[in-house]
């Protein structure tokens, strides 16, 4: 059980969240590298009978072997090392050519760093390298692809609508953001 610093908001505990909200896909993250912790996941993934709704995984490598390991039914995420492999290949044309056991292509869209961070201050090696990382992710052939695959693709965080109307139109199967109200609207309304 956690508590949410300077407030009196408890976060929930997991097995709270699957009994309030029994058929909402949840996204896992696991943030430590530890066996019990998978392992207990794992449990009440399964106790709760939600592998259909649940992905879970962490930008580790080890970790999301460690998950896959654990519990092959509940679907996992790229982690950032696979990601690079699958860019690697993709663009070297073998991507059609080597199978994946992950479900989810997670990634964030790396122009919105220069939102993010002050851009004026930012070197231009800096800027280049966001450029860089931006123009080889967000590519409209890769999501195609990867959803052709059945691999879902989901871009964070993002907040705006022209970051809505970006990844939608690039073929992500959906966004992740801090305000769902706004996502909605906008999805609403997007043709």
């Amino acid at each position: 059980e956690g508590q949410c610093e300077g407030t009196d908001n408890r976060i929930p505990l997991l097995k709270e969240v699957f009994e309030a909200f029994p058929e909402t896909p949840v996204n896992i993250d696991i943030k430590m590298n530890n066996n019990v912790l998978i392992r207990k996941v794992s449990e009440l993934v399964t106790e709760y009978k939600r592998e259909h709704l649940t992905v879970w995984g962490n930008v580790n490598y080890e970790i999301v072997c460690k998950c896959f390991k654990e519990n092959s039914d509940i679907p996992t995420i790229f982690c950032a090392q696979r990601v690079l492999l699958l860019l690697g290949l993709f663009y070297t044309g073998l991507l059609p050519f080597v199978p994946f056991k992950e479900e989810f292509f997670e990634i964030p869209m790396p122009s919105i760093i220069l939102k993010l961070k002050e851009p004026e201050k930012m070197s231009r090696s800096q800027k280049f390298v966001i450029w860089l990382a931006d123009t080889l992710l967000m590519r409209k052939a890769l999501f195609d692809h990867l959803t052709a695959r059945g691999i879902q693709v989901y871009i964070w965080v993002l907040n705006e609508e022209q970051e809505y109307k970006r990844a939608f139109d690039l073929g992500a199967t959906g966004v992740m953001t801090d305000y769902p109200t706004k996502l909605k609207e906008f999805l609403n309304n997007y043709p």
